[in-house]
């Protein structure tokens, strides 16, 4: 194993995602790749929530990218492999990107949703059935961040 894709959500419960990886990576010699992608709902025209010059999808990237940065802080040096973020469809951007990488392994968290989300699927949920490598799902237990 020499690549693994860390998916992080900037929610509380991405720490147990760091924590899960990190000793994969460290026990095999691998990198992590700290990835985020951020979902922009398509129907949106790009200037609604105009507040800046800069273009939308360029803000967004560069919060993901500053979000990535402090996180690869908590990880150890030996094992750092880069942040990307992106901004699309989570599922897709995270597949494209284990594709493109060639990355052995996806580590990525699961929020644990019922009802609707159960049955149209969550973001781990396609990532497991879309990727093209092994998926960890890391799972939180309930009423805790981690």
């Amino acid at each position: 194993m020499k690549r693994i894709l860390v998916c992080l959500d900037g929610s509380p419960r991405a720490s147990a995602v760091l924590s899960v990886a990190t000793p994969i990576a460290q026990s095999h010699g691998a990198k992590m790749l700290l990835f985020r992608s951020v979902g922009l709902p398509p129907d949106v025209p790009q200037d609604f929530w105009k507040t800046s010059d800069e273009p939308l999808l360029e803000i967004l990237q560069r919060r993901a990218k500053d979000y990535l940065e402090g996180q690869a802080q908590l990880v150890p040096p030996e094992v750092r492999g880069g942040c990307e973020g992106a901004v699309g469809v989570p599922w897709e951007a995270i597949c494209e990107t284990a594709r493109r990488d060639d990355v052995d392994l996806i580590v990525i968290g699961s929020h644990g949703y019922s009802g609707l989300d159960r049955l149209l699927g969550t973001t781990a949920a396609k990532v497991v059935n879309h990727a093209p490598c092994s998926v960890l799902v890391v799972r939180t237990r309930p009423g805790t961040s981690q």
